[in-house]
């Protein structure tokens, strides 16, 4: 009862929402956590209230700049004020001082990157962190082993700040994902709470058209009917633009896109316009959506599908926070097949890109010069590697030692290049037969709930009245009214009348 009473003192709660009690208290009894709650099920308060209630400072690892972002605001609203996030949004005055000044907060968010600095290292061995959280801990085997290869580093600084109480919390996280989390973590003696992914207020439904055109077609008239707000999500930068340029040429109002190539202030002014119900409908790539406190969503709809069922079911799980129901629609055709293999690709070295930094670092080496800031910007430019490939090309040439200081280690290069090689067949193997994974969700003819479900080594035992396609699912309570679907269009009229409203003629 203490701890109901806290919960209401410092957010207003009454009573806990399934899982979080029982994290709380392994958390508050210094256990090290291993949490996985379905998404919307209010996974924060797991560690900001044990945040609030130890003494010290809890430092809360975040993917995402908004995400922090919108929770370090979430909290001083509500009257939290010893909260800081260390992120690109503060001047280096600001950074400076909020680092000075650690030790005065009882939440810190900040990113991977950001807690490998040698400064912010220095500053947190020199207080007391009550509470180490890695939030969205998935990433961890997501990205960590990808393009975000700082999450690797987790452990050994959980090692070096003295193995403070750590909570590794997510909401989609299969066996495998969970043991590669403890294993990165370098975590003993791990307390699990983890509980189902099964979401029962969300039904699923599948469309299959022939061309993109054909579904491109549908999806204007699925968002003409269906209820609001809503997301649609997209496999690129360009389609979230183009599809929000369709559905405002169609009259339907309130319509944003939002993609990584935003700049900060206006992804976080296109977040609270959602929240804040002042936009219906998001178009967007998988940036949007992480963290984002909005209950209400009523659709998700994929426009194309994701890579892998973790990050299907963290995207439908944005819709009926609130317990209501809420659609998962995912449209096909069999050409975007193609889309997500060719991401994957993208995302790790070529061959012939590794062969290409591995003669330009031998070329360093036998020429006798130092590998400095300005060789990642000539390797980067003149064998076309993204950001994410070059580094985990450059964390695997750290960890085997290839370059130390500026000097490259010839004998230590060959080994790496050889392990690197196989590392990225294994990634992408491991990354295909994902995809494949999601064509055989999307191609299955039985109980979509169930395949899910299965997927993460569950059984469904009460299957909801609204639960899929395949079990005679009904989307007329999903439907807006033709009424209401008229209001939401906008009716243009001729130049001239638009003149007489405005200057009220």
């Amino acid at each position: 009862m203490e701890l109901e009473k806290a919960l209401y003192e410092h957010f207003g709660y009454r009573s806990f929402r399934p899982g979080q009690e029982e994290v709380i208290q392994s958390v508050l009894s210094n256990e090290n956590v291993l949490a996985m709650l379905p998404t919307g099920t209010g996974k924060s308060i797991c560690f900001q209230l044990p945040a609030l209630l130890l003494p010290g400072t809890a430092i809360v690892v975040s993917p995402l700049l908004s995400l922090m972002e919108d929770q370090v605001q979430q909290l001083k609203s509500q009257g939290i004020k010893k909260v800081a996030a260390i992120n690109s949004f503060l001047t280096i005055y600001e950074r400076r001082k909020v680092i000075e000044e650690l030790d005065s907060y009882d939440i810190v968010y900040i990113s991977p990157e950001s807690l490998m600095s040698e400064k912010v290292i220095e500053a947190l061995s020199s207080i007391s962190v009550s509470l180490f959280v890695i939030d969205e801990a998935h990433c961890i085997s997501q990205w960590g082993h990808d393009f975000r290869t700082d999450y690797l580093k987790l452990g050994e600084l959980w090692e070096q700040l003295g193995q403070p109480t750590c909570l590794a919390i997510t909401a989609t996280a299969t066996k495998e994902v969970q043991k590669d989390i403890i294993k990165q973590l370098r975590l003993q003696h791990v307390t699990s709470h983890i509980f189902s992914v099964h979401r029962p207020n969300i039904a699923l439904q599948i469309e299959k058209y022939d061309d993109v055109d054909e579904k491109l077609s549908e999806l204007l008239n699925w968002v003409k009917i269906l209820k609001g707000p809503g997301l649609i999500y997209v496999s690129s930068r360009i389609w979230a633009e183009n599809i929000a340029a369709r559905l405002q040429n169609e009259g339907i109002n309130k319509v944003a896109f939002y993609h990584g190539g935003l700049e900060n202030d206006d992804r976080l002014l296109i977040q609270q316009q959602f929240i804040n119900d002042q936009l219906d409908i998001i178009c967007c790539t998988n940036a949007f959506g992480m963290g984002i406190n909005k209950n209400n969503v009523r659709f998700v709809i994929h426009f194309h599908f994701p890579q892998h069922m973790e990050a299907y079911l963290q995207e439908i799980g944005r819709a009926g926070r609130d317990g209501k129901n809420s659609l998962a629609l995912l449209l096909y055709c069999e050409n975007d097949r193609h889309l997500p293999l060719s991401l994957i690709e993208s995302e790790l070295p070529h061959a012939r890109q590794l062969y290409a930094v591995k003669n330009y670092l031998e070329m360093l080496e036998s020429s006798g010069l130092l590998f400095t800031s300005n060789d990642v910007i000539q390797i980067q430019a003149q064998i076309g590697l993204t950001e994410g490939a070059w580094r985990f090309l450059y964390f695997h040439l750290e960890r085997h030692s290839v370059i130390n200081n500026g000097n490259i280690d010839k004998p230590a290069l060959l080994h790496a290049m050889k392990f690197i090689e196989h590392l990225i067949e294994v990634r992408l193997n491991e990354k295909v037969q994902k995809v494949e994974g999601m064509i055989d969700y999307i191609n299955s003819d039985s109980c979509r709930r169930i395949h899910y479900l299965s997927y993460f080594e569950e059984k469904l035992h009460d299957k909801p009245e609204h639960c899929c396609d395949h079990c005679g699912l009904s989307l007329e309570s999903y439907r807006i009214s033709e009424k209401k679907q008229s209001k939401n269009q906008t009716e243009f009229l001729p130049w001239q009348d638009e003149l007489k409203q405005i200057f009220h003629q």
